[in-house]
């Protein structure tokens, strides 16, 4: 009598993160003797750093995800990045300190190209920049529901050398952060700091992961 093999959750999740990295490698499956390649989807986990020239001071990014969609038969890729809102401190006037949590909300998928022989990823996201809470020598400055970037800021990231579609790596990029509104008294002093060119983003990727079955 055969015997029927039962598989843990855990091993059909292994399972089908194998599959879905063979496909990435270039796998195809044959249908009706023609090779069909369907896009891969791969979630990658997602942290890393933004250093922002206008306070000269540094971001933490994450931890969240990178939801990635590529379509083998161009190197075209599509992605969602969901991060969590930062708190970063910096000094106003040189020597007055401030804190302010940002949330980074994107406005648009983002979109780029992944070499298929090499591996090397360029993408483009548009991020909206929300400040939420805002301190000035601890004293908590009200700044609304609606203080953000007048327009998304456009964010270029390039894959450094090692980076691997498998077990990812590090994007960075520099990008530009428009001037603020909706701030209320708080915004001319805001659009006065952080606001301008310059400002650089590193991202660090996982382990590519298969998504969770619907």
């Amino acid at each position: 009598m055969a015997r029927r093999l039962t598989l843990s959750r855990g091993q059909r999740n292994l399972g089908r993160g194998a599959l879905a990295l063979l496909a990435a490698a270039g796998f195809t499956v044959a249908t009706t003797g023609t090779a069909n390649a369907a896009p891969v989807q791969l979630n990658y986990p997602l942290s890393g750093t933004t250093h922002l020239a206008g306070t000269d001071s540094d971001l933490e990014l994450g931890p969240g995800t990178l939801e990635t969609t590529v379509d083998l038969s161009t190197g075209a890729l599509s992605a969602n990045t969901n991060l969590p809102p930062s708190t970063g401190s910096f000094k106003t006037l040189d020597f007055i300190p401030a804190t302010a949590t940002t949330e980074f909300i994107e406005t648009e998928p983002t979109a780029g190209t992944i070499d298929t022989a090499t591996g090397e990823v360029n993408t483009v996201s548009k991020l909206t920049l929300r400040i939420t809470e805002l301190k000035v020598a601890g004293i908590p400055i009200w700044v609304g529901s609606r203080c953000q970037t007048e327009v998304p800021a456009e964010i270029a990231l390039t894959s450094e050398p090692g980076f691997n579609p498998f077990t990812g790596g590090t994007l960075s990029g520099e990008y530009t952060i428009p001037d603020f509104e909706h701030c209320l008294l708080a915004t001319p002093v805001i659009n006065a700091i952080i606001p301008g060119e310059g400002n650089t983003i590193s991202l660090d990727l996982g382990t590519a992961e298969a998504p969770p079955a619907s």
